[in-house]
């Protein structure tokens, strides 16, 4: 996991709803900052992704920004391409914007490792990366948010995020072949 306290990564990436490019600026100035990295085919994703849309419409007047991401190899896995996200975001319901790492780069800046892989900042620095809570695809256990929605709670109160964190579990991202063996 990466380690507490690491800086925000820079980002400038087309949201599939828009096409327009958003910046880390745009959504860092706020006390929080939530970065997920989810996508369509997943589904550990399907399994809590109304969760993720209540998230956004819970916390969309609170001083949090919030991006979703999606680094999945469209070539690979054509549900992860932007016009299949677009779709997503319009079904489910998401009120933040989601971006496509065409490159991948962004995901690697992060540490983003699975699908969903949820990073929260508060003044710049990483606080919380770790699972939604914790129901799964299959073990009957409600999705709630709990985990993510306590840390989020501590940030906007001014409280310190437990540093008990339970790695998220999900689909790994597809990655794009790398030529040349890096």
């Amino acid at each position: 996991m990466v380690a507490l306290g690491t800086a925000t990564p820079d980002f400038a990436l087309p949201d599939v709803s828009t096409g327009r490019t958003v910046h880390l600026a745009e959504v860092a100035g706020h006390k929080a900052l939530l970065v997920m990295f989810i996508c369509r085919h997943c589904p550990f994703v399907v399994h809590v992704q109304d969760e993720l849309a209540r998230i956004g419409r819970d916390y969309e007047s609170r001083d949090i920004g919030i991006v979703a991401i999606s680094s999945n190899d469209a070539a690979t896995h054509p549900d992860d391409a932007p016009d299949s996200l677009a779709a997503q975001a319009r079904q489910v319901g998401f009120s933040f914007p989601y971006l496509y790492d065409e490159d991948q780069n962004t995901a690697r800046a992060f540490g983003a490792v699975c699908t969903p892989d949820l990073f929260l900042y508060a003044d710049g620095e990483l606080v919380y990366r770790g699972q939604l809570d914790d129901s799964r695809p299959g073990n009957g256990r409600p999705v709630t948010g709990r985990d993510l929605r306590d840390a989020i709670d501590a940030v906007l109160a001014g409280r310190p995020v437990s540093d008990v964190q339970v790695p998220s579990i999900g689909c790994n991202i597809k990655w794009k072949a790398r030529v040349g063996g890096a």
